[in-house]
């Protein structure tokens, strides 16, 4: 082999092997976003009763935390049901920008006891690696057997937002113990998602870190992003979903919702498409009637308290 073509090979080798370190790299970073503070306070939001709970993960080394309201110990009249909320990605369970705290003083008043935690990763639950909705499936799994077990008797319903949507359909679409689920903003297919969006996120090209972010990053790490379809999780679910969506959604397109609606066979499923709403900003918009088209949905879903 001539001069040339072992400088050419050479410099082939260390190419890949600079592209495959920056796509390691970016990977890293990407399931390891900086923890977000928990730094607003229930009582703020008018919500005078809080119980700190702390319970573990289906994932048995990993120990969640997270707050739970009752509406009678707040003064409300109760529903004995609780609705679990779900965070973004690099959130944490206040997810600021609602904030969630608001959204839960409005459904305590509804007589829904609420339960918000920290995914993994995130507030003050245990360190490990984000994965957009693989592995945080055992964490909602964890919160579902929390309140199962804390509050026997209770009907359940998810409200996620983002990433927590799309776990919330993950995990709620197939778990019996989930009447409704509420998902803002979710995407379709996280293969898909990132394929078409990596770009954005990472700041590099499309070719070759699509490839190797996408393929032989989830072998290192051991997750692997094409087993995230909340789109097959929702064809096989057979109870209401009340999807939410932003049209002005430059994050996660409303497009997602509208393919994921399409996919529902419950009659009481339905889609808010909130005009010029952005990512997960449809409830700081109109607040007011988010809470109420939530309610209405759950009442509906669930059948009126007596």
């Amino acid at each position: 082999m001539s001069t040339f073509l072992l400088s050419v090979a050479g410099l082939l080798v260390l190419f890949v092997l600079c592209a495959s370190g920056i796509a390691f790299h970016v990977t890293w970073k990407l399931t390891h976003p900086a923890r977000k503070a928990v730094d607003m306070v229930p009582a703020d939001f008018g919500i005078k009763h809080t119980e700190e709970v702390s319970f573990p993960s289906r994932e048995g080394a990993i120990s969640l935390s997270g707050w739970y309201f009752s509406a009678e110990q707040n003064g409300y009249d109760p529903h004995r049901r609780t609705l679990i909320f779900a965070h973004g990605y690099s959130q944490n369970r206040l997810e600021p920008h609602l904030p969630a705290l608001s959204l839960a003083a409005k459904l305590l008043a509804g007589g829904y006891d609420v339960l918000m935690f920290d995914f993994r990763n995130a507030g003050h639950s245990s360190p490990s690696l984000t994965t957009i909705g693989l592995r945080e499936q055992h964490d909602l799994l964890g919160a579902i057997d929390f309140v199962a077990t804390t509050r026997p008797g209770q009907e359940m319903g998810l409200i996620g937002f983002s990433m927590g949507a799309a776990t919330s359909l993950l995990v709620g679409g197939k778990d019996e113990r989930i009447a409704a689920i509420v998902a803002d903003s979710p995407f379709y297919s996280l293969r898909e998602y990132l394929q078409e969006n990596l770009p954005q996120w990472t700041g590099l090209p499309r070719f070759p870190f699509n490839w190797l972010i996408l393929t032989l990053c989830p072998i290192l790490l051991g997750a692997n992003p094409r087993e995230v379809k909340p789109y097959l999780a929702v064809k096989l679910a057979k109870k209401p979903i009340f999807f939410i969506h932003g049209t002005g959604d430059s994050t996660i397109p409303f497009d997602n919702s509208e393919r994921l609606r399409a996919l529902v066979s419950d009659k009481k499923a339905s889609i808010w498409l909130v005009p010029h709403a952005g990512h997960v900003r449809s409830y700081a918009l109109v607040p007011d009637e988010y809470a109420e088209r939530v309610i209405n949905f759950l009442e509906k879903a669930l059948g009126n308290v007596k």
